[in-house]
């Protein structure tokens, strides 16, 4: 009883650690009329197969300057864990 008490706790103590992960790239001065695009990314069986990507550039509309905001998302996080890793997308935020 005692072992299985102290695995959950641990197990919730280490899902509750996990955290989003974010990656962001400026290009040129950055945003600079504050306008936001966002689009999904489809990965599937981990990250290992490619479906729908967005590109940054396009959403962009070729502007100059601009920030480009790649992350997992809480919805993301929650589709991997959902899908046990089947879907596993990610968000791409355009900020011109």
């Amino acid at each position: 009883m005692k072992k299985s008490v102290v695995f959950l706790f641990t197990l919730a103590l280490a899902l509750s650690l996990n955290s989003c992960y974010t990656y962001t790239h400026t290009v040129g001065n950055g945003p600079q009329n504050g306008e936001t695009v966002t689009k999904k990314n489809h990965y599937f069986i981990y990250g290992l197969a490619k479906g729908n990507l967005s590109d940054p550039n396009e959403m962009a509309e070729n502007a100059d300057d601009y920030e480009v905001t790649i992350q997992h998302t809480f919805v993301d996080g929650l589709l991997n864990v959902l899908t046990f890793g089947i879907y596993t997308p990610t968000t791409t935020t355009v900020k011109k």
